[in-house]
């Protein structure tokens, strides 16, 4: 049983490495696109609005899918859209085929993070979850590691259309292992475990939405992915436009930021998983990692006043923070409600940070066309973990389970 477990937990980081790298494509490769393509900032940013305001709908969409359809089938039905989605990049010819690949994109991937909680709250106890989550989320490191060298090597050998045709074919491999591999848990559980999953399947959406605790973490999400996703999608055009790269030493040198994330998804579980195992409680043990995550973050401001080695020793900071707080956020579900809503509360999570993410890229693309530097925006962004952060400690309550009563108050609720 153990090692089927972690077994299951590295299948599913290695489909979110092969998100991250689908996702990274484009940003990596759009100096070599835009020798075919021209596009503005403007234009950069609404690509990857596109992506996330998809990634928010599916977000919710998925996670009540998985919950409807179980892991296995649902994870295989979104992995392949998102596949298919990223081939169809190496088809465009304009803007607009680029922008629709986006959106199919943004909308398979949806389903990822959700689909990855319910692993862990299918498979995982409680005092390892943060360390599975940890684990999974490690994989956005390895996809956005990889990116930079496979995708310059593949622009300097062959093209830019050939590096979406080989991501999709990944994903489609990857599609077959799981399909032949996953299988759902059948352990005992507990009859209160059994009583909160019943009466769980019984709460509507809209009284989901409703919980002061789910509207805390969705904005913490919020806030903390505003900062995420600028970073993750502007780095290697930073890079490009300020720091005078070029895309060999994009590929030499912007995989380390995204290393360091990996490192810190790893840590942030672990060392909550610790504090658990050495007695403290999982309310204590999930918002004192946090709350030194967020504190880290505001290196980010010093970015555009450092010289490019210790601004890349800056980002890898923030990004080792920021990876280990995302691994944590999207464990708190799994550590609150029973399986029977823990993609549905994820999906919601998940949603707040891709809206975040959405509406600061098109702030990032107006501010950047309208005179304002990427200072600003590095200021701005370096105060959002630690906005979200406050929201958790004020709005969220204590993180442990919901008992069956607090579930059937719930859903007796006017």
């Amino acid at each position: 049983m153990t090692n089927r477990k972690w077994y299951f937990v590295v299948m599913v980081a290695v489909a979110i490495a092969i998100s991250y790298f689908d996702r990274q494509t484009l940003p990596v490769a759009i100096a070599a696109i835009q020798h075919n393509i021209p596009l503005s900032n403007q234009q950069f940013s609404y690509l990857q609005t596109a992506f996330l305001l998809a990634y928010a709908a599916m977000y919710v969409l998925g996670g009540r899918l998985l919950d409807a359809l179980g892991t296995r089938k649902g994870f295989l039905l979104i992995m392949v859209w998102w596949s298919i989605a990223c081939a169809l990049h190496g088809l465009a010819t304009g803007f607009t085929l680029l922008l629709f690949s986006r959106l199919l994109l943004g909308g398979g991937e949806g389903g990822a993070f959700p689909a990855a909680t319910r692993v862990v709250a299918e498979w995982i106890e409680p005092k390892e979850r943060s360390t599975a989550m940890g684990l999974i989320n490690a994989g956005t490191a390895v996809g956005s590691v990889l990116a930079p060298p496979i995708i310059g090597f593949i622009l300097l050998t062959s093209g830019w259309r050939t590096i979406f045709l080989v991501a999709g074919a990944a994903g489609l491999a990857w599609v077959v292992w799981w399909a032949i591999a996953y299988r759902s848990n059948s352990m005992t559980l507990s009859s209160n475990t059994v009583d909160a999953r019943v009466l769980g399947a019984g709460i509507g959406l809209g009284k989901v939405i409703s919980m002061r605790r789910v509207q805390a973490f969705v904005f913490a999400k919020f806030m903390s992915d505003s900062a995420w996703y600028f970073l993750l999608f502007w780095l290697p055009k930073y890079l490009y436009d300020v720091r005078g790269f070029d895309i060999k030493q994009v590929s030499y040198y912007a995989w380390i930021p995204y290393a360091a994330s990996g490192v810190g998804s790893f840590i942030g579980g672990w060392a909550s998983s610790r504090l658990i195992q050495n007695g403290r409680s999982i309310d204590v043990s999930r918002k004192l990692v946090l709350g030194c995550c967020a504190l880290g973050m505001p290196v980010v401001m010093l970015v555009s006043i450092a010289p490019v080695q210790i601004a890349l020793v800056l980002f890898s900071i923030a990004f080792f923070c920021q990876q280990a707080w995302s691994g944590l956020i999207m464990t708190l579900p799994t550590d609150v409600f029973p399986l029977t809503i823990v993609g549905t509360v994820a999906g919601l999570i998940g949603f707040g940070g891709a809206i975040g993410g959405a509406l600061f890229g098109l702030v990032a693309g107006y501010l950047l066309g309208h005179g304002f530097t990427y200072a600003t925006l590095f200021l701005i962004v370096g105060t959002f973990h630690l906005i979200g952060f406050l929201a958790i400690l004020l709005f969220a309550g204590r993180i442990q389970p919901l008992s069956a009563i607090d579930l059937q108050e719930i859903e007796s609720a006017a």
